[in-house]
């Protein structure tokens, strides 16, 4: 293969002149370095350390499920129970938004070898805890590493590749995940069982240093010199604590109601409310106040944009419910283990994950990612009302077709709207859109395993009196409401009689729960047909970050705004048409060498100032 043929055309972005001739030179050194093409095995070392961290960041969302029972009564604390997984994943959602911008600041490499070592050190706290408050706040820090590393490794691949190629690797890192949650309840009973429930963590430590190890030597990414003190004060703070406030108190709202408190309790309510009113604030602190905002509200501004995030939403809160529930109907209902059950659900993290990647090459070849997630919707929504037809006596045959089906469905759509919601903004705005993006996705999960909760204990409230008729009112009362899904030990200890009853009762609540979810998916099939269409270029700027850059995308985004204005009120339109300049590029795509269509005006791929060609080692 040639060289043409194994690579695409990138542009290294030089947005603001250095201040000094030192600096001159040290940002030409860097330009000349930037514009080597990188090496197949250099590449592969890269998105390794990048594969590496996301396993690790999403193996640790399931690994502990096997394992929490006998954690919980290692400790002594029942209490605990649902907070060694709950306070990971909201640690995880309420700190994404922040570690994008951050990033902009100083610079993608040092900020995810700080996602790397908060990771580390929250994983060695979790193994060596001597009490379950140590290991809850361990797992909290674990969190913040982990949204970190989510974040970080899906912005460093939008730098590294041309939007078309990214596909590719996105793919991948889809099929990393998919893989990692499947592994993690089977990886966490075998340690639970064979060694000891710290394995769940001291396993991280090894792969999550040799990550680290790599990205330091070979991750060649733009890296500013942000002073420590200006960047500390470019920060948004105001907007970091109301985002991170706004998100914990709603998702404790969440995580309160009707487990340890009534929906209709004081502090749930306040939860609730205060939490919504928090990120409405939030918004209004992104919209007047922050200089440098977290969360720019002009990439909601297109509705194709706001389409790719909804669906974005919609497929994260389906896709853990397969995750969530799909086990609890092996335990339950057909009365596996734990580890019986992770090894179930193989069936759809397999074919989840090669649907993710043959989406990725699709992308890449195509340059389409329209088809991608327009069947992806339908399949997934096919695949969830499916699942409504799982009785108690439901074949293998059905119970791993039903499966494949909703994989290769749930799989397209890691990576489809993220690449969709890229194609649509600045280049300058990639990392606060990815940052975005894995925010709504990991706020959806949240909200999902909540409302599909009560959905199902619901469900089983209803058949409580049918219970009764097999088992005494205490029993059934355990069973029939919020109790439902921490007593499948319980089911399997029954006699023959009173076990049938009470497994079709699950399997008829949980039937019920997935219409919830077959129509939430079909109402995104819908939206999906919103999304824009746009070419996807072979060209690329590798975004430079740092305060200065942030500080002209800070005057950029005024000039946008002031121009808006302006057309609105019917003054610029005219001026705007006669002061246009007269290049052709911008107005019209870019060829490449093999004559295809490189970019759009204005989207990913036209550089934005001085833009000097390189060749990807792809």
């Amino acid at each position: 293969m040639s060289s043409e043929e194994s690579s695409t055309s990138d542009h290294v972005v030089i947005k603001d002149a250095p201040a000094t001739t030192t600096d001159a030179a040290a940002a030409a050194e860097k330009q000349t370095e930037a514009q080597q093409p990188r090496s197949r095995a250099k590449i592969a070392l890269i998105m390794t350390a990048l594969g590496m961290a996301v396993f690790l960041a999403a193996i640790d969302v399931t690994i502990i499920t096997t394992a929490v029972a006998t954690i919980a009564e290692h400790f002594g604390s029942s209490a605990g129970y649902t907070w060694i997984g709950s306070a990971y994943l909201l640690a995880c959602s309420a700190s994404t938004p922040i570690w994008g911008k951050i990033s902009d600041i100083w610079g993608r490499k040092p900020i995810l070898l700080l996602a790397n070592v908060v990771f580390f050190v929250g994983s060695l706290i979790a193994g060596l805890s001597t009490s379950i408050g140590m290991l809850i706040a361990a797992r909290a820090i674990q969190g913040i590493g982990g949204g970190g590393l989510i974040t970080l490794v899906n912005i460093c691949i939008s730098d590294l590749f041309s939007i078309r190629s990214r596909g590719a690797y996105f793919g991948i890192i889809g099929m990393v995940w998919a893989i990692a949650s499947a592994l993690g309840p089977i990886v966490g009973g075998a340690f639970t069982e064979k060694a000891s429930w710290r394995w769940c963590f001291y396993i991280n430590l090894p792969l999550d240093g040799a990550a680290f190890l790599i990205l330091l030597f070979y991750l060649d990414i733009h890296t500013p010199t942000t002073p420590f003190w200006d960047g500390i004060k470019a920060i948004d703070w105001l907007g970091a604590l109301a985002v991170v406030g706004g998100t914990l108190m709603l998702l404790f709202g969440l995580e309160f109601g009707g487990a340890s408190h009534p929906w209709n309790s004081a502090i749930v309510i306040c939860l609730l409310v205060f939490g919504i009113l928090t990120l409405a604030l939030f918004v209004v602190i992104e919209w007047r106040v922050a200089p440098y905002p977290i969360m720019p509200l002009g990439l909601f501004a297109s509705r194709s944009n706001l389409a790719c995030l909804a669906v974005c939403f919609v497929h994260g809160f389906v896709f853990i419910a397969g995750s969530y529930f799909l086990p609890l109907y092996f335990q339950a209902v057909r009365g596996r283990s734990p580890l019986q059950s992770g090894v179930a659900i193989l069936p759809t993290a397999l074919s989840l994950s090669f649907a993710s990647a043959l989406t990725g090459i699709f992308i890449r070849k195509t340059g389409l990612y329209l088809p991608a997630i327009w069947s992806g919707m339908f399949l997934m929504t096919l695949g969830t009302g499916l699942f409504i037809d799982l009785p108690v006596d439901a074949s293998w045959t059905k119970v791993i077709v039903y499966q494949v089906v909703t994989g290769i469905g749930i799989g397209p759509n890691f990576q489809s709207p993220l690449i969709a919601l890229q194609s649509g903004v600045k280049p300058r705005d990639i990392a606060t859109a990815t940052a975005t993006f894995g925010f709504i996705r990991n706020l959806a999960t949240a909200v999902s395993v909540v409302i599909g909760g009560v959905v199902f204990q619901n469900e089983m409230r209803r058949r409580e009196d049918r219970l009764l008729r097999v088992l005494d009112p205490a029993l059934a009362a355990q069973l029939g409401g919020a109790g439902a899904g921490a007593n499948v030990e319980v089911v399997n200890a029954l006699p023959d009689p009173a076990r049938e009853v009470v497994r079709t009762a699950y399997a008829e609540s949980l039937q019920r729960m997935w219409i919830l979810y077959t129509v939430l998916s079909g109402v995104g099939l819908l939206v999906a047909f919103l999304i824009a269409k746009r070419v996807l270029g072979k060209s690329h700027e590798e975004t430079t970050t740092g305060l200065e850059t942030e500080k002209e995308n800070r005057r950029l985004r005024k000039e946008e705004a002031e121009e808006k204005r302006r057309k609105k009120n019917g003054v610029g339109a005219a001026e705007a048409g006669a002061g246009a300049a007269p290049v052709p590029v911008a107005l019209s795509p870019l060829k490449t060498d093999d004559g295809g269509v490189a970019a759009e005006e204005g989207m990913p791929g036209t550089p934005d100032t001085v833009s000097s060609a390189k060749k990807e080692g792809v």
